[in-house]
């Protein structure tokens, strides 16, 4: 098994023509290792590298992560984690990051606060709300 990073992963899922030859590396990375861990942290550079950089829409994203989720040779770092924020994320109007975010507290028993208004409107949350002359 080998860990990849943001780059790579994206190789992976995205077939984009000006990066011809980094694809076939990863491929290539893919068939020659079967098994690919991919860390918490590249599994949210990787929501923000396809909706800046790609500008894919939430539904693209969410298929994106239901892939990565269904492969039988990528392993998650928390598949429990990834698996309860990409529910959360898909759910409603939160980032995939703050899913992350929210998932692990909810796994220690612990109140999120925060002071993201999205956010806070989750169960398990306390939402900080910030009025004026604070």
């Amino acid at each position: 098994m080998i860990a990849i990073d943001t780059n790579i992963l994206v190789r992976l899922l995205i077939k984009d023509p000006s990066e011809q030859a980094q694809i076939d590396q990863a491929k290539a990375l893919l068939q020659e290792v079967e098994q690919i861990y991919i860390p918490q942290i590249v599994q949210v550079e990787l929501v923000w590298v396809l909706e800046s950089a790609y500008n894919f829409k939430k539904s693209d994203v969410l298929l994106a992560l239901n892939h990565i989720n269904n492969q039988p040779n990528f392993h998650l770092q928390s598949p429990l984690l990834f698996q309860l924020a990409l529910e959360k994320f898909s759910q409603n109007n939160v980032d995939f990051s703050d899913c992350l975010i929210w998932a692990e507290s909810q796994q220690q028993s612990c109140t999120l606060a925060t002071f993201d208004r999205k956010l806070g409107q989750l169960v398990g949350t306390k939402w900080l709300k910030i009025t004026k002359g604070d």
